[in-house]
């Protein structure tokens, strides 16, 4: 009998232990998830090939109804399938033509640590581990007969191994810039910097962050899911004991209306009528591969409603980057269309200040004169007109819901192809509210959308069909208005490869031809990257509706060949692949347009960059080799690749290669 106790016990202390302390790893092994629950509190840490990404960090909500921060005790484990029951099993493909690949695979293993609080109120804690990635969120049952849950913060932290570098952007305070637009996910990244330096503004950072772990690999980090039943979430300063902890809107945001908590709702359609977060992601590897190749942010969510319509890629002009508001008149856009027409470009973008400056007739003339030619217009919107001092029109028509849908449905009469949405400026969760009300109302009356001053997409290209990309990045009008941005641009477009356009389409804003920044082309600062790189830029730079900023001056200016190759550059891909790189020094790209593939080199140093890429697409072919040559300028070459795919190539500060066939 004593000896039966003793085993019962044993028996017990493991099962005891199981509950407290569980492995995961992903399909191929490499990437691992320890989950742990000590002192009440629960944890989690991540290794890949036996290497430490995130160390031990913290994991909870706080809320409304109580702390799920502490006092935390494991109830039972959660079977492997998704609490909210939209799909089932461990692997699911889907399509997309707005992303970098137009079909993503998502094969992983789940893990759900089911939790009770002091008060004996539930939360689940749900994990999911791919090859390469760690994905993890919040799921509450429903508490008694609420209707939801104000969740006021979270515990959520991502701890890295000490000496980890950082190639991170901060966040802005709020209601600062330029008409107190601020924050617009706009600022400057660090370049291997150090985790306890300060950021900018004492407000942490935003999203998406990477890491690089010493000689041990990378760490990207970001969230997916976000839409109107939560905020957008950043991350904190750094902090010794926790590393970086997850941070809610700050209380100055949207001119200080609007709450910094999340109200989420009990879902009535799953299971157990839940309540969940979003999903914070986290893509590690030992080189920059999987970092530049994940489509993890569009793996974990699904498409929120059905396209009205098959929307169209494409390029487009836009007066206004270089002609600016002076352009904004009948007879200007009148040019743009014409050269939009003239390379075979799909859109038009009027800018801001249409309504007062051509008019809402005017506009359907333009709109009939565009498609005569094969054009279609995007026009420009305010999203509000109180949440900052953006005095650009059109405005207080976005912001609601019958201006904005009276508005859109003269668009769809007058047979306008979408919009440009701006000056957002903030994170809350009324804000994220208005990004989905625009996008939903705008699929209604078949319009695509693309915000600027903004936030990070988190998962639309999939969630909204007919959401094209958002700007959330320091882009390229900053190059027209200052030097030292253009100076920096090469720096700049070597950096978002690897962090903001890995995690989302990003609209940089131009392909910019002039050797000037002005109208003359002779006038104000010069451009400081080649033609060569400004083309390969159109490649790196991934959006399904991409701006090629050539000016009417550039048809009799430029190279036969450049001109042919902006005609034809495409903007979707199938297939993106990770070739060579380093942030903010220099990135080659792979992708894949159909059976044509585009690799794309640009270069930041101020060395020439001698390389030996591996392009086993090519092996054994010549292919078109666009190239700077120091001498001579933009070239386009002949270039044998051998029959292993080693293709050797050089390529100039500030300048570009692109090999195609």
């Amino acid at each position: 009998m004593k000896k039966l106790l003793i085993l019962s016990m044993s028996l017990f202390a493991a099962m005891m232990l199981r509950a407290e302390s569980q492995t995961i790893t992903s399909p191929d092994g490499k990437t691992e998830l320890a989950v742990e629950l000590e002192g009440g509190k629960a944890f989690y840490s991540v290794k890949y090939e036996g290497k430490q990404m995130i160390e031990r960090s913290a994991l909870g909500i706080m809320t409304n109804m109580g702390d799920f921060t502490q006092g935390l005790k494991a109830e039972k484990g959660l079977p492997e399938q998704r609490t909210n029951g939209t799909f089932g099993g461990h692997k699911h493909s889907y399509t997309m033509q707005n992303t970098k690949a137009s079909k993503g695979y998502y094969d992983y293993k789940f893990y759900g640590l089911s939790l009770k609080n002091d008060k004996e109120q539930k939360i689940n804690i749900c994990f999911e581990v791919s090859d390469n990635n760690v994905v993890f969120w919040y799921s509450i049952p429903q508490h008694k007969d609420a209707g939801g849950i104000v969740i006021t913060g979270e515990a959520s932290s991502f701890k890295l191994p000490e000496g980890t570098t950082t190639f991170i952007t901060p966040q802005s305070d709020p209601m600062v810039g330029w008409m107190r637009t601020k924050p617009s996910y706009e600022e400057g990244y660090s370049l291997d910097g150090q985790m306890t330096q300060r950021s900018h503004y004492g407000r942490g950072y935003t999203f998406p962050a990477l890491f690089r772990v010493k000689d041990d690999g990378w760490v990207l980090i970001s969230e997916s899911g976000n839409d109107s039943h939560y905020v957008g979430c950043r991350l904190s300063d750094y902090n010794p004991e926790y590393g970086y902890k997850v941070e809610f809107p700050m209380e100055g945001e949207s001119n200080g209306w609007g709450s910094t908590s999340a109200s989420v709702p009990f879902r009535t359609n799953t299971p157990n009528k839940t309540a969940r977060t979003p999903v914070r992601t986290i893509t590690v590897g030992k080189t920059l591969k999987p970092i530049v190749e994940t489509t993890i942010a569009y793996d974990v969510v699904q498409p929120k409603y059905e396209p009205s319509q098959v929307y169209k890629p494409g390029r487009y002009t836009w007066s206004w980057l270089v002609w600016q508001d002076n352009s904004i008149n009948y007879n200007d856009q009148i040019e743009f269309i014409d050269l939009a027409g003239a390379m075979g470009y799909e859109y038009c973008l009027v800018d801001a200040a249409w309504d007062t400056k051509i008019g809402y007739k005017k506009i359907e003339e333009l709109s009939r004169y565009a498609q005569s030619k094969g054009v279609r217009l995007l026009l420009w919107y305010n999203s509000n007109g109180s949440f900052n001092d953006a005095p650009q029109s059109p405005k207080h028509l976005m912001d609601n819901a019958p201006a904005r849908r009276r508005e859109m449905e003269w668009m769809q009469r007058a047979g306008i192809a979408g919009i440009k949405v701006d000056f957002f400026a903030g994170d809350k969760q009324h804000t994220m509210k208005l990004y989905e009300d625009i996008l939903t109302d705008a699929n209604d009356f078949g319009l695509q959308v693309i915000f600027h001053g903004c936030t990070l997409p988190r998962g639309w290209e999939r969630m909204y069909p007919n959401f094209v990309s958002s700007e959330a990045v320091l882009a390229s009008e900053n190059v027209f208005f200052s030097e030292y941005a253009a100076k920096n641009e090469a720096k700049d477009l070597t950096i978002h490869p690897f962090c903001r356009n890995a995690v989302a389409s990003m609209d940089w804003g131009g392909t910019i031809m002039n050797k000037y920044l002005s109208k003359d082309n002779k006038s104000r600062h010069p451009r400081h990257t080649t033609d060569i790189f400004e083309m390969a830029a159109a490649i790196t730079i991934q959006t399904s509706i991409q701006c090629i900023a050539i000016q009417p001056n550039n048809l009799t200016e430029l190279p036969e060949f450049e001109l042919d190759f902006l005609k034809k550059v495409p903007t979707t891909w199938d297939e993106t692949q990770y070739i060579d790189g380093y942030p903010g020094k220099y990135v080659v790209l792979a992708r894949r347009h159909g059976t044509d593939w585009y690799v794309a080199g640009l270069n930041a140093e101020k060395e020439e960059k001698k390389l030996s890429l591996n392009l086993p697409q090519f092996a054994g072919r010549t292919v078109n080799y666009y190239v700077d040559d120091a001498k001579k300028g933009p070239q386009l070459q002949q270039l044998k690749v051998e029959e292993d795919g080693t293709a050797k190539v050089t390529i100039q500060p500030n300048g570009g290669i692109i090999l195609t066939r």
